[in-house]
């Protein structure tokens, strides 16, 4: 029987400790395969990564209607160019899970 997403703390912790502050300069080449996936600022980076990796098609489907999650865009992608943004990343292979600083915002 499978864990649900939200009790799945060994997964949570290991994604936890594997989420790394990168540069935007190294996440780029991956952007051109279409694999970086922006993070709204408002959902928690890890949990997000949980309910990928438990293929949690409900709450990715809300989260992509409501623009919450969704590939990175041209914009976004020249923006953090331009500013040399560094953001929090987290693998969920095949997909790189992106999201800007949240205590810039505070």
């Amino acid at each position: 029987m499978q864990t649900k997403p939200e009790k799945d703390t060994d997964l949570r912790i290991k994604i936890n400790r594997e989420t790394a502050r990168l540069p935007w300069t190294e996440l780029a080449k991956h952007f051109a395969s279409g694999t970086v996936v922006w993070i709204a600022d408002e959902l928690d980076l890890v949990d997000v990564a949980v309910r990928i990796s438990h293929d949690d098609k409900d709450s990715i489907t809300q989260w992509m209607a409501a623009g919450q999650i969704a590939k990175v865009s041209d914009a976004q992608a020249q923006h953090w160019q331009e500013t040399d943004a560094s953001l929090w990343a987290s693998v969920v292979s095949p997909f790189i899970l992106v999201q800007q600083d949240k205590r810039k915002t505070h």
